[in-house]
This record gives structure tokens, sequence and C-alpha cells, in this order.
């Protein structure tokens, strides 16, 4: 894999791209780090990374009987040298994206939306609502959504939403709430169109380093520009705009809906 030109390796690796690698890969580039000058003053920084996407267990008994078990639980053993030269035998682990706490700001990039749908029915009883606004909101950042709730037999309605989503690419969740069903709708976002999450990941840039000089530039600006910006920073409702980019679910009693449904004409849009 190379990103922006550049190879591989342990330097332009962060707790955002780890997740698109393996553990034969985390072997191979600690193998191609080790003969490299800076790896034992960076080498904290490099577990750590490495951490962020998978479980590190030292083999501590070197035996096959032990090994294999290691295997067994998913693991892919290997040897790394440490600094000062010493040598030791590390389990390696992917972490699963199992469950909605398992979703990050950092990992959400880099699944799919049939993945998304696959925790997301691992998980659900109430519906999107029911999901933290910390998930929703990291969901959001790589993904489009959208809900509805429809009586059940209506939901697939010939040219209705649920056909037109699923003609466009987005995978469904069907949540069913007695008669009525509330479908949610995922695909993934364009390249072009997710933004950094947050400052979260500026850890291939040298954090603190970088939000110093973040706060200096801060300090620097005339009393007046300060006052602008304030202004500014209460006038932006970031929940206003997560809401707006995702939101067509209506808050109802589904008994509610079901009266209602009786007056709506075959042809009303939902």
């Amino acid at each position: 894999m190379k990103r922006q030109g550049q190879a591989q390796s342990l330097k332009n690796l962060t707790k955002s791209n780890v997740w698109d690698i393996q553990e034969n890969d985390v072997f191979r580039l600690w193998a191609q780090a080790e003969r490299d000058s800076d790896l034992r003053d960076n080498e904290r920084h490099y577990i750590d990374v490495i951490k962020s996407a998978f479980t590190i267990e030292e083999v501590k008994v070197d035996k096959p009987e032990v090994i294999k078990k290691y295997e067994e639980r998913g693991c892919q053993v290997g040897q790394v040298r440490l600094d000062e030269g010493t040598t030791v035998k590390w389990a390696l682990r992917k972490k699963p994206i199992q469950r909605i706490t398992d979703l990050t700001w950092e990992n959400i990039h880099h699944i799919s939306a049939q993945k998304l749908i696959e925790v997301l029915e691992r998980n659900f009883g109430g519906g999107w609502e029911s999901l933290p606004q910390s998930v929703q909101d990291i969901i959001l950042s790589g993904f489009d959504i959208s809900t509805t709730t429809l009586p059940t037999a209506r939901l697939k309605k010939p040219g209705g939403l649920y056909e037109k989503k699923v003609a466009d690419g987005f995978e469904v969740l069907e949540i069913s709430k007695g008669s009525w069903t509330e479908a949610i709708f995922a695909k993934e976002k364009p390249v072009t169109m997710i933004k950094p999450a947050r400052l979260s990941s500026l850890e291939d840039s040298d954090d603190d380093n970088l939000l110093k000089d973040l706060d200096e530039e801060d300090d620097e600006l005339p009393e007046e520009d300060k006052r602008q910006d304030d202004d500014d920073d209460e006038d932006f409702d970031d929940d206003k705009l997560t809401e707006e980019s995702y939101r067509t679910t209506f808050d109802t009693n589904p008994e509610e809906l079901e009266m209602q449904a009786d007056e709506v004409g075959e042809d009303a849009d939902y």
C-alpha cells in the first residue's frame, strides 16, 4: 500500500490507516524499521499506534504447544527486536469490530456499509434514535444515513423510498416494530466528502508541538479578531448540521401512526 507517494512504513502509520493492514504487515513493517536508526527513539509511539487496532501479547513461553494455542485464538505469532537489541515474540490479533462501542473516529472509514449494517443489527433494538449521539456522529462521519418508518406492508411499495435507496447502492437494515418497520439506509461517503475526524488523529504530526503552535498563534491574534472568532463559533451549530445531514425519521407512537395510515391515500408520499 502507498500513501501520497510514500511507501508504507512505521513512520507513516497512523491510528487511522493502521486499520488497513493485517498482522503479517505489522511484522513486516517492524522488520524494515529495525534497520532504521530512529526505531529506538520512536518505539513507544509505534507500539501505541499498533495497539490502537491490534492486541499485542508477549509470548513468554516459546513452546510449540503454547504457540498453537495463540494461533487457535486467531493470533499470528512473530518475532520482533526492541530497543537495545532485545528480541521478543508477539502474538498479534486485529481488534474485531462487532459492537457499536467498537466504532471509533479512526476505524469508521475503514469498514464497508455492509459491515456497518451487521454491527448495527447485532446491537439494535430501538432503532436509529436509540443509538447514543456520540455513536451517531461517528457513523455519520463516514456514511450517508437516512431512515423511514412505514407500515410493513407498504415499506417496499414499487417506486417508493426503499426501492430507490437500494437501487442507489444503499445497504438497508429493517427493524420490526409491530405492524410497522423502521428501515435504516447506509452508504459509504465518497472519499472526497469525508472530513477529518476532529483532531483525534494528529499523532503522525507531533500532536503536542502542533497543538502548542496553534495555541501560540491564537495568543498573537489582535483582541478584535479573537472576538470575531468567538462570535463565529457561537453562530455555528454542529448539532443542527448533523441532524440536517441524516434525519428523515419522524418521532411518534406506532399506534398513532397506524391510525393515521388508514386516513392516508395509497399515493401518499412518506
